[in-house]
C-alpha cells in the first residue's frame, strides 16, 4: 500500500505542479476542474440509490454550475461560505443522531454543490489573482502548504501522543493531539515563510488566516468522513491507488481554500474577495 501510495503521488505531484505554474486562469480551470468534477462523480455514488445516468446527469449540472461560477465570478458569495461549514460543523459534532435529515438524495444534491463549485472557485482565484502579496501560484502552494504541513503534523502527533478521540463517531483515528500537533506545524510554516518570500501582512493576521485555514481543513477531513461512514464506505472510490478516490484527496480543501478566501477578507490581507 505504501509503495502505491508513493507511486501515485510521484505521477500526481508533477502534474498538480506543472498546472499551478505553468497555465494561464482558463487552462487551469479546465485542469483543476477534471479533478473536482472527478471528486463530483465520487459524490454521486454517495448521494444514494442514484442510476448511471441520473449519475452522469448530476455530474453535468456540477460542469454547468462551475461553469456560470467562472462566468460571473460571484465573488461576494464565497465570503458566506464559512456559514455553510459552521453548519458542517454542527452536522459532525451531532452525528448520527441528525444523520437522518441530510442522508437524502435531495440534501446530498445541494451539499456536494456546496462542497465542489465554491472551492473549485477559491482554488482558481488564488492561483490566477494571488494573496497575501504573493504571485497566484506561489499563493496558492502556500496556502496548500499550510494545509499539507497540518496533515503531517497531525499524522506524527497523532501517532506520538495521541490518546483524546478528536470525533470518535466519525473518524475514530483521528486525536485532539493530532489536531494541536497540526495545527502547531502549519503555524510554523507560516511564520516562517514571511521571512523568505515577500509576504504581505502582519504576522498576526498571516497567522490568524493560516490557523482558522487548518481548522477549516480538519473540518473538511471530518465531513467528508462523517457521509462515508453514514454510507458504509472507507473510501470515496478507488480512482487513485495507495489513496482511495479524489474526494479523499482533496476533501480539506473542499473547506481550506473558501475560508482561507473570506479569512482574508476579515483580515483585510491581498487576495481576499
Amino acid at each position: 500500500m505504501l509503495k502505491l501510495r508513493v507511486i501515485t503521488a510521484l505521477i500526481l505531484l508533477p502534474i498538480v505542479l506543472g498546472a499551478v505554474f505553468l497555465l494561464e486562469r482558463t487552462a487551469f480551470a479546465l485542469v483543476a476542474g477534471a479533478f473536482f468534477l472527478a471528486a463530483g462523480w465520487e459524490w454521486s455514488a454517495l448521494i444514494g440509490r442514484l442510476t448511471l445516468p441520473l449519475r452522469v446527469l448530476w455530474v453535468v449540472s456540477l460542469a454547468a454550475l462551475m461553469a456560470l461560477a467562472e462566468g460571473t465570478q460571484p465573488l461576494w458569495l464565497y465570503a458566506w461560505m464559512p456559514l455553510w461549514w459552521l453548519l458542517a460543523l454542527v452536522l459532525v459534532v451531532t452525528f448520527p443522531a441528525t444523520a437522518a435529515a441530510w442522508a437524502r438524495a435531495p440534501v446530498m444534491v445541494l451539499m456536494g454543490y456546496l462542497l465542489l463549485v465554491p472551492s473549485w472557485a477559491a482554488v482558481v482565484h488564488v492561483q490566477s489573482v494571488g494573496a497575501l502579496g504573493l504571485a497566484g501560484p506561489w499563493a496558492l502552494l502556500y496556502l496548500l502548504v499550510w494545509v499539507w504541513a497540518a496533515d503531517t503534523g497531525a499524522y506524527f502527533a497523532g501517532r506520538a501522543l495521541g490518546r483524546h478521540k478528536l470525533a470518535p463517531k466519525v473518524s475514530p483515528g483521528k486525536t485532539v493531539e493530532g489536531l494541536v500537533g497540526g495545527l502547531l506545524l502549519a503555524l510554523a510554516v507560516a511564520a516562517i515563510v514571511p521571512h523568505l518570500f515577500p509576504v504581505t501582512g502582519t504576522l498576526y493576521k498571516v497567522l490568524l488566516v493560516a490557523g482558522l485555514t487548518v481548522l477549516a481543513s480538519v473540518l473538511g477531513d471530518l465531513f467528508e468522513s462523517m457521509v462515508k461512514r453514514q454510507r458504509g464506505v472507507k473510501d470515496s472510490g478507488t480512482m487513485l491507488p495507495g489513496h482511495g478516490g479524489m474526494l479523499d484527496r482533496i476533501d480539506s480543501v473542499t473547506a481550506a481554500l473558501p475560508v482561507a478566501l473570506a479569512a482574508l477578507t476579515w483580515a483585510d490581507l491581498p487576495g481576499g474577495l
